[in-house]
């Protein structure tokens, strides 16, 4: 299949739909500028927000914007900045229930289902449940028809992406598995009205 491929405007509006009879906001932009817009109108200037690991959220320049215009409570900037010998256990509360979290996914079916594949699962604690609000921005590539799609569309060839991608940023030897399908988030239904907002962008973004 043609894993970056955007579809038609009636899947992207069909999936939209889907998702919000699914208890997930939605607005749909043309472009990655109108995304970041989008983020920054809907987050409040002050608030506690977390970026999770993602290349649309870096590439979009939205890391920058949240974690380093100090209009924001960065989460990331709060880990970075705690002694070395600071508690695990308490980093990890702190990762895993941000007030904000941003981040993209790696699939949305066009029955309304979202699927997020990770390696050591740190952002899925605020994803399923401990963020007040999530907020995800999805370049409409990654529209599927259903979750087996979804599976295949991780497996072949999200993960090879995100091993090279992991293979040069943390210097992992050539002879290692750069990352790994571990853990699977698959949402169903949020029953938190407002929780979770999803833009989907008329443009390819991330992997």
């Amino acid at each position: 299949m043609d894993w970056d491929k955007i579809p038609t405007d009636k899947i992207i509006q069909t999936t939209a739909a889907a998702l919000e009879s699914n208890g997930v906001d939605v607005f749909i932009v043309k472009n990655s500028a109108a995304a970041k817009a989008m983020v920054l109108e809907i987050i409040p200037h002050g608030a506690e927000v977390m970026t999770m690991t993602s290349q649309t959220v870096e590439n979009i320049g939205l890391a920058t914007d949240l974690n380093d215009s100090g209009n924001y409570n960065s989460v990331r900037q709060t880990l970075t900045g705690l002694p070395k010998d600071t508690d695990p256990i308490q980093k990890l509360k702190i990762g895993a229930a941000p007030e904000w979290a941003v981040g993209s996914v790696h699939a949305i079916t066009e029955d309304g289902k979202i699927m997020v594949a990770s390696q050591s699962g740190s952002q899925l604690p605020a994803y399923a449940s401990g963020s007040a609000h999530v907020v995800w921005v999805v370049g409409a590539q990654k529209i599927v028809p259903d979750l087996n799609t979804g599976w295949k569309r991780i497996s072949e060839y999200v993960l090879p992406l995100e091993s090279a991608r992991a293979h040069s940023a943390y210097h992992i030897p050539a002879n290692l598995p750069g990352s790994a399908i571990n853990k699977l988030f698959i949402l169903n239904k949020e029953t938190k009205p407002h929780r979770l907002t999803v833009i989907l962008v008329k443009e390819i973004l991330g992997f």
